[in-house]
């Protein structure tokens, strides 16, 4: 490569590296609310199958276990291979996926149907998030914490509009109410069209950015310690994710027992719970730019542990409150774990964002089998209990390395 090209190749890096795009982040995040407003139909949807189709818990929480593990599973592998061969337009065709998904789920006539829709749902899903976050990762510029958030806060909105969708739509339509969802879809791919063209656009400087890093990771970083500090992460992903699972998939129940709520007022709980997570999100990239990655990673997992232990035993004025502060508190670290992820793993953006955000789904996954067979086994208010108790693990976080360490490690 003559000097020139060099130049004009650092220069173009430059530029790149220095400048945020606003409009692609905020056209991703919107196409992100519209993905994550998809899944969330189906938790919305439990209170309907369970009295339209007589379901049990446990198979409630399978439902939400197929959507969540094919999610999971999946997102890391897109991920992986799109880091060797990005693919701008997987991000259309996976929302294609999640329309038919949501059309055979308005018509199902029996578990192992809306299963299979179900199906479909999360492959659309595991396409869409490692290749949104990377088009996060490319429009972000310097401030990846703030990108990050605007990428992550669509997905958290569109799943705090799930009690919103039970309560105008399917409470008065029923389970056909999900034909709607087929339109958000399709409008979801349109933007998705526009989106993969500048993606294609951006692969030049994203292969020299990744065989930079790729290059400065060979040589420098430390190994055992990069693998010590990612297995901490995770395991902070698993904690905070049943949490927020069992909250989202089963406090709706919760208050109906404990307060005599009608399913439409109790969606009030959990729109508290995840808006205020949403709001959450978006502020806690900007302010890991500011303060520090693992500093905010602390915060948001260590501040809400006596907050969730009062939960079960709070009245229902003072439960709202809790939810909110919870909500907000312990997803401000949502967004800064992608980042910090991919900063572990400098080159690796697509795996490290499916790891990280698929894990959460992997997690909450799990969770919500285990969570519906407890409440089949010793009931609503003892699993709420428990589950109180998570947030415990949150003291992990005071093992991860400075911000200043991993930017030591690929000086």
């Amino acid at each position: 490569m003559n000097p020139s090209t060099k130049a004009a190749n650092k220069r173009l890096s430059g530029k790149t590296k220095k400048q945020t795009v606003y409009s692609i982040l905020f056209i991703i995040g919107m196409c992100h609310l519209l993905n994550d407003s998809l899944q969330a139909v189906i938790p919305a949807m439990f209170p309907i199958l369970e009295q339209s189709l007589g379901l049990t818990f446990t198979q409630l929480g399978l439902i939400a276990f197929t959507l969540n593990m094919v999610a999971s599973v999946m997102q890391p592998v897109i991920g992986m291979y799109a880091d060797k061969r990005p693919m701008p337009y997987a991000l259309p065709i996976g929302l294609s996926f999640s329309m038919f998904g949501m059309l055979g789920l308005a018509f199902a006539p029996n578990f192992m149907t809306i299963l299979l829709s179900v199906f479909f749902i999360g492959i659309g899903s595991a396409t869409f998030h490692p290749e949104g976050s990377r088009v996060a990762f490319l429009a972000a510029g310097p401030r990846r914490g703030l990108a990050q958030s605007i990428f992550q806060v669509g997905g958290n909105t569109g799943q705090a509009l799930a009690p919103i969708i039970t309560a105008l739509v399917l409470v008065p339509l029923g389970q056909f109410g999900a034909i709607w969802f087929t339109l958000i879809a399709g409008l979801a791919v349109v933007f998705l069209i526009h989106i993969a063209k500048w993606y294609s656009g951006q692969m030049i400087v994203l292969t020299q950015q990744k065989h930079h890093n790729q290059t400065k990771a060979a040589h420098t970083a430390p190994m055992n310690a990069i693998i010590s500090a990612l297995a901490i992460l995770i395991f902070l992903v698993f904690a905070r994710s049943w949490y927020q699972n069992a909250i989202s998939n089963f406090y709706a129940f919760y208050a109906i027992d404990r307060y005599g709520l009608t399913i439409a007022s109790a969606q009030i709980y959990i729109f508290s719970f995840l808006f205020m997570g949403a709001v959450g999100t978006f502020i806690g990239g900007p302010l890991a730019d500011r303060f520090g990655k693992r500093n905010i990673i602390l915060f948001s997992l260590i501040t809400p542990i006596p907050l969730t232990i009062i939960l079960p035993f709070a009245n229902q004025i003072i439960a709202i409150l809790l939810l909110c502060s919870i909500g907000f508190l312990l997803m401000a670290s949502f967004s800064v774990t992608v980042v910090y992820a991919q900063e572990l793993i400098p080159g690796k953006i697509g795996t490290m964002s499916g790891l990280i955000v698929g894990l959460a789904f992997g997690m909450g996954a799990i969770g919500s089998i285990v969570f519906g067979s407890l409440i089949d086994w010793i009931g609503l208010s003892t699993t709420m209990i428990l589950v109180s108790l998570l947030p415990l693990l949150g003291l992990l976080t005071f093992f991860l390395p400075q911000d200043e360490k991993v930017a030591e490690w690929y000086a």
